[in-house]
């Protein structure tokens, strides 16, 4: 029994995350990296019309990390603070604070006190430009979107009931400022298969229009919209999928999730 206490109190903690507020909201222009999560191949339609993809030259030398970097933006939102006023530290001191960030569960929310100082920089979006390397080093290898533990979740079929509930849930987030992070999947035919950050949401034409910054395109932010008359989520078309339906399910916020 008191092996297993210290799992049950995680995930107590972890249950509480789901209600969690935030005293401000995530900002695309200072939350999120500004580099890119690249892409191993180079889709398109053919002249048929047929959506396909062809090996990328050159290839890309940092990719299968969306949800590396979906994740570490949410836990610099949550667990670091900026101090542009102090010093540069050199590249061991910075490393040592980003691994600090990165490896305390984005299923917790830190108080202001026991945040993790990041000196010398205004926001992460400055970091990730200023110490690029540096970053992509020590946020963790792609073996970290493979084995996220939600992962399961994809092969059981998504009713519509489900996606509408789930469309409520981002929504209550958003208005705690509590950015979800979401997994997009078609399955078992896999045209998709990301992770994205939700941080906004505007109701328009009697659809939900989220904001998300996309891993995969770091420079302008991307929509994921949910139609209630059909119960649906769907994403545009963009440089990796050829837009349409998705299904959707928040990840890194409940013990099994």
């Amino acid at each position: 029994m008191l092996v297993l206490l210290p799992a049950l109190l995680a995930g107590c903690a972890e249950l509480r995350f789901q209600e969690a507020t935030f005293e401000r909201p995530f900002r695309f222009e200072a939350d999120s990296f500004g580099f890119a999560n690249e892409l191993i191949w180079v889709y398109d339609f053919d002249a048929e019309g047929i959506w396909r993809d062809a090996t990328r030259s050159p290839s890309s030398g940092y990719s299968h990390r969306c949800f590396v970097l979906a994740r570490s933006a949410r836990q610099f939102f949550q667990h670091a603070r900026f101090e542009p006023d102090l010093p540069i530290p050199d590249d061991e001191t910075l490393r040592d604070a980003i691994r600090r960030v990165v490896t305390t569960s984005p299923r917790r929310r830190l108080p202001e006190s026991e945040r993790i100082v990041i000196p010398g920089f205004t926001n992460l979006r400055e970091l990730s430009r200023s110490r690029e390397g540096l970053l992509k080093d020590a946020l963790g290898g792609p073996l970290w979107s493979y084995i996220e533990r939600g992962n399961w979740r994809m092969v059981i079929p998504f009713g519509r009931g489900h996606q509408a509930d789930t469309a409520r849930r981002l929504t209550d987030a958003l208005d705690r400022q509590r950015p979800p992070i979401v997994h997009l999947v078609r399955f078992p035919h896999i045209t998709i298969n990301h992770a994205i950050l939700l941080y906004a949401y505007r109701v328009a034409e009697n659809r939900i229009h989220f904001e998300a910054y996309d891993p995969n395109s770091p420079d302008a932010p991307a929509t994921l919209t949910y139609d209630p008359a059909t119960r649906s989520f769907t994403l545009p078309r963009n440089a990796y999928f050829p837009g349409g339906r998705v299904d959707v399910y928040e990840i890194y916020h409940r013990p099994w999730y």
